[in-house]
């Protein structure tokens, strides 16, 4: 039966989160808030935190950073999955993916239905693996964040989910 096996030891991992907004500070990025402190919650690691500008190039070049960093197992980006011309979040990120993990959009969208609805078909929530580093992104709403994070990724990064879960396959990401 799937869920949390107690007798199972917890991993701890390294995330990076990444706000992509053209008008978001520090001071009011509420869902780079919730990510950063649902990580830390979990036990995991909070290895860095960005905020961005729309903008394929920047995204892309901070993306790239973390990927290339061995310290850095995870990215979570959060803003511009949308449909609007300044939301590009899968246009830069998307062409880094060695690999895409495409039930992640097929799971996030179940869970996001059940609290939005339709307007789920509004995010282009996407994920992939590139140089052993597990990358999702989600949309910028607070509730996005948390569905994703609480419904979807918590539990793919957390050691002790059966039958399987993204932690146990992390040494095996650069295998050739």
């Amino acid at each position: 039966m799937p869920g949390i096996n107690e007798s199972r030891e917890f991993i701890p991992v390294s995330i990076a989160i990444l706000t992509v907004s053209d008008t978001r500070t520090a001071a009011d990025d509420t869902s780079g808030d919730i990510l950063a402190q649902r990580v830390e919650a979990a036990g995991h690691k909070l290895a860095a935190r960005e905020i961005v500008r729309d903008d394929v190039e920047t995204i892309r070049k901070t993306v790239s950073g973390w990927i290339a960093d061995s310290s850095v197992d995870v990215i979570i980006s959060t803003g511009g999955t949308g449909l609007t011309g300044r939301d590009i979040t899968p246009e830069a990120i998307e062409p880094l993916f060695e690999k895409r993990i495409d039930g992640f959009s097929v799971i996030f969208h179940k869970v996001s239905f059940e609290s939005i609805g339709l307007s789920t078909l509004q995010s282009r929530a996407t994920a992939g693996v590139a140089n052993g580093t597990f990358i999702f992104a989600l949309p910028g709403s607070n509730g996005a964040v948390k569905d994703g994070w609480d419904k979807v990724i918590s539990m793919q990064l957390d050691a002790r989910h059966g039958p399987c879960n993204m932690v146990e396959i992390m040494p095996r990401l650069l295998e050739r």
